[in-house]
């Protein structure tokens, strides 16, 4: 019996796009490029996101790439200020986390982010205080789709897998998921197929 539901972030409860950010502040389109791809298409900012890697070591690292000092200032910009522009709430899943929360289900994340979101994700996750629990791959060292992130979030909320069902956007990290005995469903930005696939897996009509 499913009890607990647990959201990927990007593209399935924030969407995301990597150079809002730079489009705020860089006018000049070759320059936009290059830092953006310094910056958010880097090795870096998968380290980031495994958390092996500080924030000030990664952007300096993004820096040495760039070609003049104006480059390397916006780097720094578009760096520090990115997630202020480039996430914002998924039309429909505040209240699709509502009635989830209502319907007396645990609400978690699971998510491959840096330690940035700590310091935001109450304000870029829909109804962010209906939250059981929140498992970011930095705090935790590992990524999806490795079976240690999925076991870490199930040790520290002491969830059971079969109890649980995972939605992500990423085939792969559903496949994850399945290896460690949690069912799931890939999300493809079709919410009212997401609705009935809830429905099912709870055995309840919620939506």
């Amino acid at each position: 019996m499913i009890k607990n539901i647990v959201f990927d972030m990007g593209k399935v409860l924030v969407d995301y796009v990597a150079d809002a950010v730079c489009h705020h502040f860089i006018t000049e389109e070759e320059e936009r490029k290059e830092v953006c791809t310094s910056v958010f298409i880097s090795p870096e900012w998968v380290l980031l996101d495994m958390g092996v890697i500080s924030e000030e070591e990664a952007l300096k690292r993004m820096q040495e790439r760039l070609s003049s000092d104006h480059a390397k200032e916006m780097a720094a910009l578009c760096f520090w200020h990115w997630h202020e522009y480039n996430m914002w709430k998924m039309e429909g899943m505040e209240e699709l986390v509502l009635r989830l929360k209502e319907h007396g289900c645990g609400i978690y994340l699971c998510s491959n982010a840096s330690v940035r979101l700590l310091t935001c994700f109450q304000q870029v996750i829909p109804a962010a205080e209906c939250f059981d629990g929140i498992l970011f791959s930095a705090a935790e060292q590992c990524l999806k789709p490795q079976k240690e992130i999925y076991n870490r979030l199930f040790q520290k909320f002491s969830l059971k897998p079969e109890e649980c069902f995972f939605i992500d956007d990423q085939p792969l990290n559903i496949q994850g998921a399945r290896n460690c005995k949690m069912e799931g469903f890939v999300y493809r930005g079709n919410k009212r197929e997401l609705e009935i696939k809830l429905n099912e897996v709870l055995e309840s009509k919620i939506f």
